[in-house]
């Protein structure tokens, strides 16, 4: 009897194991099958990298990374041509901490190339962020980090899709990730021409921008175009909607056409920008309902939205999703630019059951974070959000991420028109037969009121 016994509990740990390994496969395959799904869980920390722009960290805000030289511009820069990138940052944590930085070479999805570092970096393989100053009478103490690169320590020696990474290392020699961005490196080989028209299929005529270009090679060698040439377009520097599948449409001796008629060369207009400005804190101004003084910055509060899913387009000057960081209280932003909570609120009659909404622009990257969602506050019948952010002036819109989807609508919230005024960034990559990696070999912006 006792021997059966230890045979029956012996069968039963077995069944709860089996159980348990079928739970954790179950999990693995809905993942597998939902690659594209962000994730917004805490499963991704500081140790763990994610080939996009993204912080990983709390304590880490305002992150600029943008041209030398310029307030408002895409990290892209020219190989070999002496522009440099430049890089800011705040830490809420202050004091100094040993911040280091380094560059990954990526393939035209953002995977890390098959190469080693030495084959496309001149110079250290990292090295530390060595300028920093603490802010000044300011509310909330941050300590403000900048970095110029490509520099006599490190350069870059190939084209194509590159990560920033900034991180801190362990005493026991681990990194801890503070934030990621992406930038770009070109080397102009071939010539973009395109132009950006209202749609020509009938069912998106009202409501789309299509964009027709074509690549000349002008005797640039290209072996095999439909297989060495990848293309993509972004829609005002979002990714998660970029298109990235297109092949020519037609090839004429150094002539490769996406001019196409069938509606895969289209975006959605959407809207122009919702926007505020927080440059002053002292006053209130056109978009800003009112400004509250607290201990560790200011609570801003906008003037209630509306859904313009429905309303007829209204041409409006806005700077295509972008953010410019500026104070007029104080004379430098840098360390004396004061940080407020702002509150956005969108009235809707009931929650939203076949996604979330975001509040969305380059300021955040255009990432679907829990810092951006926004929350449905029964009491008031709206949709409500609080960011954390510097002064400033800032672009953005309401996006819907629909569930089981990496790719977010504005036209849920926002609606769309052909009139919009959108930029349009064309990136063509080529993989050279017997190479490892996607070069860059051109870049074009294209502004949707300045074409034909």
């Amino acid at each position: 009897m006792l021997q059966r016994k230890q045979i029956l509990s012996s069968v039963k740990i077995i069944q709860v194991f089996i159980v348990g390994l079928l739970f954790v496969y179950v999990q693995f395959a809905k993942a597998a099958c939902n690659p594209g799904i962000p994730d917004t869980t805490d499963y991704f920390n500081n140790a763990s990298i994610r080939y996009s722009d993204y912080n990983y960290r709390p304590n880490i805000h305002s992150v600029v990374l943008r041209n030398e030289g310029t307030d408002i511009s895409d990290a892209v820069i020219q190989l070999n041509s002496g522009e440099q990138l430049h890089l800011e940052f705040d830490d809420f944590e202050g004091n100094v901490k040993q911040y280091l930085y380094s560059v990954i070479h990526c393939d035209a999805s953002w995977h890390p190339t098959d190469i080693w570092f030495n084959e496309y970096i001149e110079g250290l393989q990292e090295d530390n962020i060595e300028k920093y100053d603490f802010s000044f009478n300011t509310r909330q103490a941050y300590t403000h980090y900048n970095l110029t690169f490509p520099n006599d320590r490190l350069s870059l020696k190939l084209s194509g899709n590159y990560i920033l990474k900034v991180f801190t290392r362990q005493s026991d020699g681990t990194e801890s990730i503070a934030f990621t961005r992406r930038f770009l490196v070109f080397d102009p080989k071939v010539v973009l021409e395109a132009n950006v028209i209202r749609a020509t299929t009938i069912d998106e005529y009202e409501t789309n921008q299509e964009i027709d270009f074509s690549i000349h090679t002008n005797g640039y060698r290209i072996d095999a175009p439909y297989q060495d040439i990848q293309v993509c377009i972004l829609q005002n520097g979002r990714w998660d909607n970029a298109l990235t599948t297109l092949k020519p449409y037609m090839v004429r001796g150094d002539l490769l056409d996406y001019a196409f008629d069938n509606g895969t060369n289209q975006f959605p207009g959407g809207n122009e920008f919702r926007r505020f400005d927080i440059k002053s804190l002292r006053s209130i101004s056109e978009k800003v309902k009112e400004i509250i003084p607290t201990d560790s910055g200011f609570y801003v509060r906008l003037w209630e939205s509306e859904r313009r899913t429905f309303k007829v387009y209204v041409q409006d000057d806005d700077i295509n999703g972008k953010f410019l960081l500026k104070s007029d209280d104080e004379s430098l932003v840098e360390t004396m630019g004061e940080y407020a909570v702002v509150h956005f609120f969108l009235p809707y009659n009931a929650p939203i059951v076949e996604g979330n909404l975001y509040v969305s622009g380059a300021f955040n990257c255009w990432q679907y974070t829990p810092e951006n969602k926004m929350k449905y506050n029964y009491n008031r019948h709206g949709y409500e959000a609080d960011i954390r952010l510097k002064q400033g002036y800032y672009n953005y819109l309401y996006v819907l991420l629909p569930n089981n989807s990496s790719r977010g609508d504005v036209t849920f919230i926002e609606g769309s028109h052909y009139q919009t005024g959108n930029v349009y960034t064309i990136l063509v990559y080529q993989r050279e037969r017997g190479t490892l990696y996607d070069q860059l070999i051109a870049v074009g912006n294209y502004d949707s009121r300045k074409q034909k």
